[in-house]
């Protein structure tokens, strides 16, 4: 054990070392939650409906919004009746709530906003997601799918399908939290239910699909217009992010030739004020569409030119036969009135 700690110490640094014991008493209490909900002692809801959990075995964001995004315009492109669950993160309340275009931001969160305006399927956020995809299905008693933005680790929820999504952080140290980055034990968990693996990075630390992440050719100013990147070439910009890796959305930016006189980088899911933006009135300001889901809303905007640039986000054909193949035999199995076949 001592050779053991010594060679931790080493490899995975002094301060995860320290924090190794609480590590251990996670990983403890990851494993007997899976015992318990697998011997039922705690109740899980099986909803009629095939259910498909995005989420991360690793703390932060890794991609899974972009790809839910992605999983519901394909599932929308072969037919299906599609609805996305969520529980809103930072948003202000708790009961169920239809994400709808005239939602305000702070009530149904960042992301679901997000996913809304690009996919127009329906969106249900709530503290719960039990309670949001029971308040989905009541509304839209014809839906065929689930797509459940996060919510790997909420076993109270019964899913047909399981992806987990990966960034070039891979695994980190190896270690649980707070030890490391992992929510649950890797590779542990991929025997428990876990179906797909996406990586969205450009070096997938592991056996997984991969993807593209790229940006759009064009921006988006608050009037819905597009504008093409290329008549941005040789502007003086500024960017903001409020994301969980702005560096990766400044790095994007400058890989199309853009000229970033400024970066400001805000916490992830960042409640922007008037202040955030009075500075660099008369600029021209680029942001992320998650972003821009509060930003083009408020008061100070006028000030400035604000155009949001939207992410081309693609997982490799692949992951679509993948999903397909794991998907086809439970929408077959739906009553003849939500029956659809993939192909």
């Amino acid at each position: 054990m001592k050779q053991l700690l010594l060679k931790a110490w080493l490899t995975r640094g002094w301060l995860a070392c320290l924090l190794w014991p609480l590590a251990q008493i996670h990983g403890l209490a990851v494993r007997l939650r899976w015992a318990l909900y697998r011997s039922g002692l705690l109740w899980s809801e099986r909803f009629k409906v095939p259910v498909i959990v995005v989420g991360n075995v690793v703390a932060g964001g890794a991609g899974k919004t972009p790809l839910v995004m992605a999983l519901v315009k394909h599932l929308q492109a072969q037919g299906s009746q599609v609805g996305v669950v969520s529980r809103g993160y930072g948003r202000a309340g708790h009961d169920s709530l239809e994400v709808k275009p005239e939602t305000p931001v702070y009530m149904s969160g960042d992301e679901p906003a997000l996913i809304r305006r690009a996919t127009g399927a329906p969106v249900f956020v709530a503290s719960k997601r039990t309670h949001a995809l029971r308040s989905l299905l009541a509304a839209y008693p014809a839906t065929q799918v689930v797509v459940c933005d996060d919510g790997l680790q909420h076993y109270a929820l019964q899913r047909d399908i399981e992806i987990a999504v990966f960034d070039d952080r891979g695994v980190g140290n190896g270690w649980l939290l707070p030890a490391g980055p992992l929510r649950e034990p890797w590779p542990e968990r991929k025997r428990h239910g876990l179906d797909l693996v996406l990586h969205t990075g450009q070096k997938p630390a592991f056996e997984g699909f991969s993807s593209s992440r790229e940006l759009a050719d064009h921006a988006i100013a608050v009037d819905g217009s597009q504008l093409a990147l290329s008549t941005l070439l040789g502007t003086s910009l500024v960017a903001l992010a409020g994301i969980a890796n702005p560096e990766a959305f400044f790095a994007m930016l400058r890989a199309r030739g853009l000229t970033l006189e400024k970066t400001i980088a805000f916490p992830d899911h960042h409640d922007f004020e008037n202040d955030d933006l009075n500075a660099y009135a008369g600029q021209t300001v680029l942001c992320t569409e998650k972003d821009a889901v509060k930003l083009f809303a408020m008061e100070s905007l006028s000030q400035l030119r604000l155009l949001a640039v939207p992410l081309a986000f693609s997982p490799e054909p692949a992951f679509f036969a993948a999903l397909n193949t794991l998907l086809a035999p439970l929408l077959s199995q739906l009553p003849s009135s939500h029956g659809h076949q993939i192909t």
